[in-house]
């Protein structure tokens, strides 16, 4: 039975992980095709847009990736390997997240945004 519900939610676990996957490969899609077919029409605002959608596919796509890491290692494989592997694994993912949100919103997440900007 414990072996059964192991195997359930590493599946579970690598599912989430793959709906990251497809959120960031769609947003990515999404975003190129709003440029490449000048859905965007000021040209200058292009690549501002741009990295706006494609980093906020990429927020999104990265929160589901840990928590599909977070399901496997707490439920799946709780070795102190694994556990260490997903410290840093979610550390640059973390880190990664705040980067992006920089470069989308302009302001890190605990800042509040410049009206001026």
């Amino acid at each position: 039975m414990t072996e059964l519900f192991s195997n359930i939610v590493s599946i579970i676990g690598h599912a989430i992980e793959a709906v990251g996957v497809v959120v960031i490969t769609v947003g990515f899609l999404i975003a190129t095709g709003r440029v490449v077919f000048k859905k965007v029409t000021d040209k200058s605002d292009r690549l501002s847009v741009y990295r706006r959608e494609l980093g906020q596919s990429m927020l999104l796509g990265l929160e589901f990736l840990v928590a599909g890491d977070i399901i496997r290692t707490v439920i799946v494989d709780h070795s102190i390997e694994s556990i260490l592997s997903l410290g840093l694994v979610v550390l640059i993912r973390t880190i990664l997240v705040f980067t992006i949100h920089l470069e989308v919103h302009g302001h890190w997440p605990w800042s509040t945004p410049d009206p001026r900007a």
